[in-house]
Formats: C-alpha cells, sequence, structure tokens
C-alpha cells in the first residue's frame, strides 16, 4: 500500500472532468453525499511554509475549478481570521486573474523564517500569513472584509486546528511537511474534517497543473510513456485504446491500468523501451471497469511522483474486443529496464524472498528480493572503504529489491484524529498463521503490475488485497524452523541478546513520580502501549503494568528456550539512573520471572559492580550490559568489572567484563567474557560513508574496548576472552576492524551461515555479534543466530498490542525483540567429580530392641551431592538411606545392634559430580532402666 495519497487536485480533477461511455451511452456516476462543488472551492492550504525543516518557504492558499467554464476572479478574495478572533476577517487579499476550467490558481502568503524551497506555480503572492495552530481561510464573493461564521458572502472556507469557525468540525493534521487537501473524492461536505487530510504539500505546478491544453492526440499506450523517464506528451490531452489490467475502485488509488491489447507475454516487445501499459487516475471510471475489459481513454497526461498517468477521463467501452494482454513471464526486471516495463502485467517467475516486513503493518507493504536471500547491508559483507565492492552491492540489490503492495492507499495505524483512520480494517496478508517473515520464500500465485509510487517500484495486485491475498503470492513460514535455536554443540552454551529497551519502570509509574514527563505510543482504544519519551533519565519502554507484562513473556520465553549457560544482555533498564537506589532492580525482576517460568534457582544475575567502581550515576545511560547465568551450569569468578574514565563511553554503554567458569570447575579454567553496547547510528557525527551517524566514537570506544579486555582477562589469570553484545556495526565496518586487528574473530553462523541478527530497510545484516580471540576460538564447537526478532513483523511487538482489528499479539518468542539474539557452543574442559563431606550425627543412650536414626549430610564445593549413604558395621551393612537436598536420616534396624559402644562406618556412594565418601560415627546401645 502506497504510503502517501495522491494530492487532491488529482481526485478533484478526475471528480469533475471525468465521464464513462459505454457503447455510445454516457453512464453519470452515482450521486455522491454531497455534489462537487459547481463553483470555486478551496483545495488546499499549506500554512507551516518557511518553519524549519518546512518543505516551502511560504505558505500558500490553492483554489480549484471544477466546472467546465473558466471563472474569473474579479471581485473576489481570500480572507484569514486568527482562531480566537471573533467578527470580520483580519486580512483580506483581492483577487486578480481567472482560474480555467478543471484548473487551479496558487496565491502566496508569508512566512515563518527561510527555510523550505520556493513555491512553485504560484499565480499571485500576497501578505496572507495564516497560523500553523489554527484559524479560518474564506474564500468570498466580495473584496471587504467579512465575518466567516454568518456571512452570505462567503463562498467556501477552511477552519483547521484550534478554528472557532470551521465548515462542520476542524480539520487536522498539518505540519511542516504536510499541506491541508481536499479529499480524494472531492466532495464539499460542508464538514471541514471530512472534506481535507493532511498530505504532501502539492502546489499547482507540481505535477504539471495548470490550463490544461485544447484539442487532444490520438497516441498508442507506448507512445505516450516515450522511451524517457517522462512522457513526451505530458500536459496534453489524449485518446488511447487498451485492455483494462487492474482496478482499484476502493483503497485509495482511485484508477486502474491500461495496457495495449495482445501484448505482453512471450510475444516479442514491439516497443523496446517504451511501456505499453499507463495508470489511468479517476476514481468513477475505476469504479465502472472490470478486469479485461477493452476501453478507449481519452484524458490529460501527467507525471504524479514519477509515475506516467492519465488524468480527467473520459472512458469509453469498445464495441469490438481487444486481444487480451499476456502476463509477462519473468523475475522483476534490473533497475535501469523497469521504466521500459511501467504499469505492465506481469507474473514474476524464480524465486522471490521476504527483504522487509517493517511497513507491513502500517501500509501493507511486503519488501521483496529476486533470487534466495535477502537484500544484503553492503558493509556487513564489504569493508566501507572498498567502494568498488560497495557499490556492486547496491547496484544489486537495486536490481533485486521490489515491494509487494496490496493495491491500496491505506495507512492502518491507529490515527483516531484522522478521516482516514483505519485502526478497525483487519490488516491484510499478514495472520498468526501467517506470519509473513525476512527470509522466508514467495511463490505468486496471480498476476501483478509492476506499479511506481512514492518513489519505489511496486508489484500491485490486480485488485485491492483484503484478506491472506493467498491469491496473489503465498509465503513460507519460516517459524517451524525456529521453535528452538540450532545445534551448537558444546556442553555449555553462550548468547547474547538484546532485549529491546526492558525496563521494570513503567511510563505510568515514572509519570506519577514526575507529573507531565511522559508521552506515550497509544493503541486503537486509545490506551498507551509503550512510552514516546519520559525525557533523557525517564524509561522507554512499556506503558503500563499490562504492556510490561507482555514485553516480560515475550522475553522470558525467548530466553528459556536459548538454552544458554550464559546471557549477556543489552538494552536492560539502568535502575540507578532513574533515580532508584538499587542498580540490579530491573535485571532481578527479569531474573524472578524467567525462574517463576523456568523453576526456582534456575537462573541468577551477575551483582553490579559497588558504586566506588562505577562511573557516577550522572554520567550513567538508562540502559546498560548485563549478565545472567544458570547456576546449575556455570559459576562466575571474581566480582564484575565496568569499564570506568574512558572518554570514548561518554555517549554509550560501558563494556561489563566477568569470568565464568564451568560448574565444579577450578577457577584456572575460566573464561572472560565483554558485553558491549556501543553508540547507535541514529545520532552524533553524520554518516559520511554509509556506516550510520557517529562511526569515529565507535571506533573510538573498540579502541578503548580491547586493552581493557586483555586487562581484566589477565587479571582474572585467563587468556580467553569473548567480546558479545550489540555493537551497532556491521561486520566489515570501521569500529570491528579495529577489534578484527588486534586478534579478535567474528563467530559467524555455523548452521546456516550468512544468517544476520538485524533488519533495517530492508536490508539485512548483523548489529549484534560474539568475537573471540585465539584462545577463546578454540573452545567454540558451533554458532546460530537465531532468527526469532528482526524477520518478524513489528505487529507481533509488545509494542503494537491492539494496534489492529486483528490480534497480532501472542506471549511467545517471536518478536520478543527487534535484534536477534546469537548463541555459541563451547566445548569446556572435562570437570571431575569434586570431593565430597560426609558427616554424620554420634547417637547416644539408644535403648536395645528399638531402632537406631542416624542423621547424615553430605557436602560439596558448588555442588548438591545425591545417591545414598550407607551405614556398615565393619563389613556388615545395617542400614541405606537416600539423599535428598544432600541430607539423609538411616534407620538401623530393631535388635541390629546389641548393648554397647559402636563405631560404625557411613559411606557415601558418589555421582557424576561428586566424589564417594565416608565418615565414622559412635552409637552407644544401652537396656533400659531396671533390665
Amino acid at each position: 500500500m502506497s504510503q502517501a495519497s495522491r494530492a487532491s487536485r488529482r481526485a478533484l480533477a478526475a471528480a469533475a472532468g471525468l465521464a464513462a461511455a459505454v457503447t455510445g451511452t454516457t453512464l453519470l456516476p452515482s450521486a455522491p453525499a454531497a455534489a462537487v462543488s459547481t463553483g470555486l472551492v478551496i483545495s488546499e492550504a499549506y500554512v507551516n511554509g518557511g518553519s524549519a525543516n518546512a518543505t516551502y518557504t511560504n505558505k500558500y492558499v490553492e483554489l480549484f475549478n471544477p466546472t467546465g467554464s473558466a471563472i474569473s476572479l474579479g471581485g473576489l478574495s481570500l480572507q484569514y481570521r486568527a482562531p480566537a478572533s471573533s467578527g470580520a476577517s483580519t486580512t483580506t487579499v483581492p483577487l486578480t486573474g481567472s482560474v480555467p476550467a478543471g484548473g487551479y490558481f496558487t496565491l502566496q502568503g508569508g512566512s515563518n523564517g527561510s527555510n523550505g524551497v520556493a513555491v512553485p506555480g504560484v499565480d499571485q503572492t500576497s501578505s496572507l500569513n495564516p497560523g500553523a495552530g489554527g484559524g479560518t481561510i474564506t474564500l468570498a464573493s466580495v473584496t471587504t472584509a467579512v465575518d466567516p461564521s454568518s456571512s452570505p458572502n462567503v463562498v467556501d472556507k477552511l477552519g483547521w486546528g484550534t478554528s472557532n469557525s470551521p465548515e462542520g468540525t476542524a480539520a487536522t493534521g498539518n505540519s511542516v511537511t504536510a499541506s491541508l487537501q481536499r479529499n480524494a473524492t472531492g466532495t464539499d461536505t460542508d464538514v471541514n474534517s471530512a472534506d481535507f487530510k493532511a498530505g504532501t504539500p502539492t502546489p499547482d505546478a507540481v505535477n504539471g497543473g495548470g490550463t490544461p491544453p485544447t484539442g487532444s492526440v490520438d497516441a498508442t499506450i507506448a507512445q505516450i510513456q516515450g522511451t524517457g523517464s517522462t512522457s513526451p506528451l505530458t500536459n496534453q490531452q489524449v485518446v488511447t485504446r487498451g485492455v483494462v489490467t487492474a482496478a482499484y475502485p476502493t483503497g485509495g488509488f482511485n484508477g486502474f491500468y491500461l495496457q495495449t491489447g495482445g501484448t505482453g507475454g512471450s510475444a516479442a516487445d514491439a516497443t523496446p523501451g517504451a511501456s505499453d501499459a499507463v495508470y489511468v487516475y479517476g476514481s468513477i471510471s475505476a469504479a465502472q471497469v472490470a478486469v479485461g475489459d477493452s476501453v478507449q481513454v481519452k484524458g490529460t497526461v501527467s507525471e504524479f511522483g514519477g509515475l506516467t498517468e492519465i488524468g480527467s477521463p473520459t472512458v469509453t467501452a469498445l464495441a469490438d474486443p481487444l486481444p487480451p494482454v499476456q502476463p509477462l513471464a519473468t523475475s522483476v526486471p534490473a533497475a535501469a529496464d523497469r521504466e521500459a516495463h511501467e504499469g505492465e502485467l506481469f507474473a514474476p517467475t524464480g524465486d522471490f524472498t521476504v527483504t522487509d516486513t517493517y511497513s507491513t503493518n502500517q501500509y501493507a507493504e511486503i519488501g521483496l528480493a529476486a533470487g534466495d536471500h535477502p537484500l544484503i547491508q553492503p558493509t556487513d559483507v564489504a569493508d566501507a572503504q572498498d567502494k568498488p565492492a560497495i557499490a556492486a552491492i547496491e547496484a544489486d540489490n537495486a536490481d533485486r529489491g521490489v515491494v509487494l503492495d496490496d493495491g491500496a492507499s491505506i495507512n492502518f495505524l491507529p490515527r483516531p484524529d484522522q478521516p482516514q483512520d483505519a485502526r478497525n480494517i483487519p490488516l491484510p496478508w499478514l495472520s498468526k498463521a501467517n506470519p509473513i517473515r525476512v527470509g522466508a520464500a514467495v511463490t505468486f500465485t496471480g498476476p501483478v503490475v509492476l506499479d511506481y509510487r512514492n518513489s519505489t517500484w511496486k508489484f500491485q495486485p490486480t485488485h485491492q488485497v483484503t484478506d491472506s491475498g493467498a491469491e496473489v503470492a503465498t509465503f513460507e513460514n519460516t517459524r517451524t524452523e525456529n521453535q528452538a535455536p540450532g545445534d551448537v554443540g558444546g556442553d555449555v552454551r553462550l548468547a547474547t541478546f538484546n532485549v529491546l529497551n526492558y525496563f521494570n519502570t513503567t511510563g505510568v509509574a515514572y509519570d506519577a513520580a514526575h507529573p507531565g514527563a511522559c508521552s506515550y505510543y497509544d493503541d486503537r482504544a486509545g490506551n498507551h502501549d509503550t512510552v514516546d519519551d519520559c525525557g533523557p533519565t525517564g524509561p522507554r519502554g512499556a506503558a503500563e503494568d499490562d504492556d510490561l507484562q507482555r514485553q516480560r513473556d515475550k522475553i522470558v520465553a525467548a530466553i528459556n528456550k536459548l538454552g544458554a549457560g550464559i546471557v549477556s544482555l543489552e538494552e536492560i533498564e539502568n535502575s540507578v539512573a532513574l533515580g532508584e537506589p538499587d542498580r540490579d532492580d530491573a535485571l532481578s525482576s527479569l531474573v524472578d520471572a524467567l525462574n517463576a517460568d523456568a523453576g526456582a534457582g534456575t537462573w541468577a544475575f551477575v551483582p553490579s559492580p559497588d558504586a566506588a567502581d562505577l562511573p557516577p550515576v550522572a554520567e550513567q545511560d538508562v540502559i546498560r550490559t548485563a549478565f545472567i547465568y544458570r547456576p546449575a551450569v556455570v559459576r562466575p569468578v571474581g566480582a564484575s568489572e565496568v569499564l570506568v574514565g574512558s572518554p570514548a563511553f561518554s555517549n554509550a554503554r560501558e563494556p561489563l567484563a566477568q569470568a565464568f567458569k564451568r560448574k565444579g570447575a577450578p577457577d584456572a579454567d575460566a573464561f572472560a567474557v565483554i558485553v558491549n553496547h556501543f553508540k547507535s547510528k541514529g545520532s552524533g557525527t553524520p554518516d559520511p560513508d554509509g556506516q550510520g551517524n557517529a562511526t569515529a566514537d565507535r571506533v573510538a570506544q573498540a579502541e578503548a574496548l580491547w586493552p581493557f579486555a586483555e586487562q581484566f582477562a589477565a587479571d582474572r589469570g585467563t587468556d580467553a576472552v569473548f567480546l558479545t553484545g550489540d555493537f551497532n556495526s556491521y561486520t566489515q565496518e570501521d569500529p570491528l576492524q579495529v577489534l578484527y586487528a588486534h586478534g579478535y574473530t567474528n563467530l559467524e553462523s555455523t548452521t546456516s551461515p550468512g544468517e544476520a541478527t538485524y533488519s533495517f530497510d530492508g536490508l539485512s545484516g548483523s548489529l549484534d555479534h560474539v568475537l573471540a580471540n585465539d584462545a577463546a576460538e578454540a573452545l567454540v564447537t558451533g554458532v546460530d543466530v537465531w532468527q526469532i526478532n528482526a524477520e518478524e513483523s513489528v505487529a507481533f511487538e509488545y509494542s503494537r498490542f491492539n494496534y489492529n482489528a486483528t490480534d497480532f499479539y501472542e506471549p511467545n518468542q517471536f518478536r520478543a525483540s527487534d535484534h536477534d539474539p546469537e548463541v555459541v557452543g563451547l566445548d569446556l574442559p572435562e570437570v571431575g567429580p569434586v570431593p565430597s563431606t560426609v558427616v554424620a550425627e554420634d547417637s547416644e543412650a539408644v535403648y536395645s530392641k528399638e531402632p537406631v536414626r542416624i542423621p547424615v549430610r553430605v557436602t560439596a564445593d558448588e555442588v548438591t551431592p545425591t545417591g545414598t549413604v550407607t551405614v556398615l558395621d565393619d563389613h556388615r551393612v545395617l542400614g541405606t538411606a537416600t539423599l535428598v537436598d544432600g541430607a539423609a536420616v538411616v534407620q538401623l534396624p530393631a535388635k541390629a545392634l546389641k548393648r554397647g559402644t559402636y563405631t560404625l562406618t557411613v559411606t557415601y556412594s558418589g555421582d557424576e559430580q561428586v566424589e564417594p565418601g565416608s565418615t565414622q560415627v559412635q552409637v552407644r546401645v544401652t537396656n533400659p532402666a531396671g533390665h
């Protein structure tokens, strides 16, 4: 689906000038709820001109003439009244000139500054200076100021924002990059909020506005298209014929595709370099044609955002059908060849792979790559300084990439302040059963049209898709193979996992303590889902407790299925930076949740260093790194350590180091793990060479990391060092090159080479890594990127709960974060059984002929012994018991011992982890008094 709807002038012109004739009989469209105005109307207003980041330097108001005759502007005026004013308008501008039939008139006004470019196609300049926050623009039939609330001289008016005199309710949504535009139906319902929508500013000169030419040219579609990027017949009225190949009466496209009869298929291209198809823009005609119809179209040629189209069409059914159009059976054309096939019907063949799902939940778009793998982040596979290699990958991406759309221009995100709010429309394509993931194979089951919208080449289905789209394409479900990580071998697993701003402090809780601190993203019911902004020292995660529970459930499911003994975490709350006394509060809460799911004691966390060994709180980020581990598998060796005092980390999270050993192993077998979260690419020094912003900062952080890692390892007496975490650097970028130069190897997937941990802008690459020096690499048995997050549509994330009429949320591991975890298998030295200590309590004054009870406890370092204990008198077995939590009571049968004092032997059987042991116990047996 397209990300921006058509300019209002397209809809207005189409509604005013289109008629359809079938076998000589004119069919008028059904009357809309309110007819298109028979006089001038305000068609667009841009009121943010000149502001910071504005599209245009000046403000402007556009008028449209929907009639068949020119209208003189003599005696008319455009006026503005501020939102808090009453009475007559405060500014009045008499108009001059005329507006041609079906044409536009642009009045340029004042400016808020010098930002933006000049408004094109201005017909008259003025001092009209409407406020961005609201007001009323009035088209009046007199040149004196009128009261927009009551004057009979009001021809049309537009109230927006805080206007106190709109038609009906005020329009909303204008911004520095959005004007208010009359809606796609072209109707004037006298309700501004219904008639106007926000969209990309399109003053009259943009897209070929102005007076339409007289006369018409009879031309083939190929002649209309030409062999260049724009039509040689732009702004000319043409007559052409063809077969309807796709029609979009619903969903906002308001048009259809027309292709020359008999073209396509395996037939030789009779018009090489020129497309045989064209888009016809007209909402009424789109509803009156059907795929397969043979029609004649008369209309004006224009270029809309790079798409050649015929507007203001008159459509006539041909008495004699044209030869049918056959879809072209091939893959997507290379980038340089697409213009020559713009609008043509395709039956895509060969392999296609999903490469982008980020905007699927918003626009129902699915990024595809021709071939058997997604598009690649260039610097993930080529050195950023190797310009020819980077250029080759970029060219390959351009040739292979195409977007599968839904044949509509609907924005499915909740937008209750917008007339086009689609929150209650089920999202097409996507469902729990059809998750559509990056890397999934695609099979086309129906034809599509090669379309160009929003500066993007797209495959459009021949009709709007409102369901799974199975009649257009089907998708492999790759969740099946990702129910658990791949087999990486070894006896201990090390993993790294970015947990997507896990804060156990919700936005609402923080807001209660800091009133007004937070803004939020809301679901379609208006409930907060996630924090938008709580300030630099506030939380960044869940908005309310139920949102936190949904986030936590997904993270817990993912971590408990990792099978890892050690997990380095990134993007978890640094509780002390939020003003809490315990730096590990959020970390502790996550471990509690993990243990509630996996069993008490399954997980533990590595405590933070003492406050004296940390940077000052004011220098710490609100997110941090951390370690969790399974005590039954590994044990920490020594305390954790944070790199303190390095200026390189003034804008990033300092590295956190911890040594670990296999449970039961000597400290000498320890290995070091240092978890990292380098500066992001989103801010800082602008990107000079395709590596994102702040590359120099990340390089400096890498330069500070490696000596810290070496010193920490030396302090812990180990040679083996792993560097884990979110380095915010793709595999071949400069920061990682620093670490490679100092002896570290990037551990790439052995289960499926080429797996990536992140997907951005349709390109796959790894920001998350596990690096190893030679000693650490010698321990590695296998590596897997567990593809549960980056491949998924954000619709499945906790943060998009109840965003759509379809419920996508499930408390499973899929889309627990936006980064995939990486898992590494380690073959650590064998751990022999540890010595045991057997302690038995002496028993005194036991009467003969009564049972004797001997309590026994067996202990061992780091292990709870299991097995049995036995009591012997010399070689005679007197009793046996099984240890429970390392303890047992051995009961000797009555009459087993006669009167006297005995030294008995207590033996422990041992188990796989604990050596056998024994001790002695004294038992004194007496007779009762009087015997």
